[in-house]
């Protein structure tokens, strides 16, 4: 097994796609999963543009890049959250329009509905993203939360994305959620969770990204055993627990890069997550897709960060066993 080693394009979109591109090339990187956002792969012109999706292909058939995966966090985001000033920043203006709440929740599940149909044309068959959540917000519950107002949660959350799926069904293609603090699903019980809310259709699925499950104290190993069927796309990205005795886990309303936090995100073999260990539980669950690197580290310079995780993942990769090792031993 030879899995391909991708870089996701989400924290490059400052970059052109063909700079980036000729970038990822030089780094090392087998291909890119492109963001929906800068100029990487816009959905609106995917869909109105019958030589968008062609041209994109061969814009990385030239650098010799693949694409297996396109990413909607921005806009998935919005179609569960209650939205806030916040989400102006990291949506387009015509999903934003007037900003009230109701409008954009929606325009944003159709975007998410016409991301499917661009995933199609442009030939791959995962989507990864957001689903956002109405009641991250209820995580501590004080005041007591009462649970039927979770239960509401699970509910609201199916009934705004089985007409997604739905769209996702009928062009092929799979969502994949990035398992995440203020989404729907951030841990393994609140992640069977939206499962069970889902009926356990098919369309829907994980993203895993072990950064996000360490500093919780969940075992991303353990995550990727009990959704071993699920797991549609893998992010290496790599986080560490700073803990001082001065901050909290929940980092103290402090931004990433600070040192003060308690907790952040680290360039991957740098932090905490026991990659090895990942790379083993992938085999044993037979994930043949790409290993992405999502590169996120306040404190490095990007470029040597990305250079220095495509090989540390390409190292780190290996075929899984298709003999028991001491077969030899074995009477003829």
């Amino acid at each position: 097994m030879s899995r391909p080693v991708t870089l996701f394009t989400g924290q490059w979109a400052d970059l052109s796609l063909e700079d980036l591109a000729r970038k990822a090339r030089d780094f090392g990187y087998d291909g890119l999963e492109l963001a929906c956002w800068g100029d990487h792969f816009e959905v609106d012109k995917a869909l109105a543009d019958e030589g968008y999706a062609a041209a994109k292909r061969e814009q990385l058939d030239r650098h010799d890049l693949q694409c297996h995966a396109i990413s909607a966090h921005l806009v998935g985001q919005a179609v569960c959250d209650p939205i806030d000033s916040r989400h102006q920043a990291i949506i387009p203006d015509t999903i934003w329009g007037d900003g009230d709440p109701a409008g954009v929740n929606q325009r944003a599940a159709e975007e998410m509905k016409n991301t499917a149909r661009a995933a199609q044309k442009f030939g791959v068959e995962v989507v990864n993203g957001f689903t956002g959540s109405g009641i991250w917000h209820l995580l501590y519950s004080f005041p007591p939360v009462p649970e039927a107002m979770i239960d509401q949660g699970y509910a609201d959350f199916a009934d705004a994305w089985n007409p997604i799926l739905d769209v996702f069904g009928e062009c092929g293609v799979r969502f994949a959620l990035e398992v995440h603090p203020t989404e729907i699903a951030f841990d393994i019980y609140s992640a069977k969770r939206a499962l069970d809310a889902l009926g356990h259709r098919e369309e829907f699925g994980f993203n895993f990204d072990p950064s996000h499950l360490i500093w919780q104290g969940v075992d991303p190993v353990e995550f990727i055993r009990e959704f071993s069927d699920r797991i549609y796309h893998v992010h290496i990205k790599d986080a560490i627990v700073t803990l001082n005795g001065k901050s909290s886990i929940l980092c103290s309303h402090i931004n990433f890069g600070d040192a003060r936090r308690g907790w952040d995100f680290r360039s991957p073999g740098r932090g905490g997550v026991n990659f090895e260990e990942i790379i083993r539980a992938l085999n044993d669950a037979d994930y043949q897709g790409p290993l992405s690197v999502e590169w996120e580290d306040a404190r490095m310079n990007r470029e040597h960060g990305a250079r220095e995780a495509c090989e540390f993942t390409r190292r780190l990769d290996f075929t899984p066993a298709n003999v028991a090792f001491d077969a030899a031993f074995s009477e003829g």
